[in-house]
């Protein structure tokens, strides 16, 4: 039985590659193929295809938000492929609707597997994003402290990320000081820095 799929890309590169990789195994049949998020989403609302496959650079907060609406329709699974799989990222996917995640360096075999897995009603993340999802892996930096580290790289004031996680500003200074010191930082740029190139945030 073919499994009909919706690929979203914004690069038309890419997406043409990965679509005409899709059109290669005799089950699957692509039936869609957008440029736009929204697009993708109105798609899947209209036609309902069997998987909606997402492929992005990782990182966009906003394409996950959309995956996730395009996860709860009846009768449509959702799988990422993406880029970069940073660990905020992951532990949201892996602990919400979305079906799976794999990084766009898979082999193919590996997406195919993926797409019959998450139309079957199964969940594929591959093994190293699922440990990603529940542990640190080697980040020197406790959970609460990724998340101060997040806030920093989204460009929140002191005040803000006080505010935010319920803290004092006093609290999140000496935070930062902790994770710069923890990290092995020059400060808090070259924190940041380090942590981009390790996906940690």
């Amino acid at each position: 039985m073919s499994v009909d799929v919706m690929v979203y890309d914004d690069l038309s590169l890419s997406r043409f590659a990965l679509t005409a990789l899709l059109e290669q195994h005799p089950d699957i049949a692509v039936v869609g193929s957008v440029d736009n998020i929204y697009a993708a989403l109105e798609f899947a609302e209209l036609n309902r295809p069997d998987v909606v496959i997402v492929s992005f650079d990782g990182r966009d907060e906003e394409t996950v938000d959309v995956a996730e609406k395009i996860a709860i329709l009846p009768d449509v699974r959702t799988l990422l492929v993406a880029t970069a799989c940073i660990r905020p990222v992951v532990r949201r996917v892996f602990g919400g609707e979305i079906d799976g995640m794999v990084r766009r360096s898979v082999p193919p075999q590996r997406l195919f597997e993926a797409v019959h897995l998450v139309h079957g009603g199964e969940r594929a993340f591959d093994a190293e994003l699922a440990v990603a999802a529940v542990s640190n892996g080697d980040c020197p930096l406790t959970p609460r402290q990724l998340s101060v580290l997040e806030h920093v790289d989204r460009g929140d004031t002191m005040e803000e990320i006080a505010a935010r996680l319920c803290l004092s500003e006093g609290t999140v200074r000496n935070y930062i000081s902790t994770i710069v010191a923890n990290m092995g930082a020059r400060n808090r740029i070259d924190a940041l820095r380090m942590a981009r190139n390790h996906e940690w945030i």
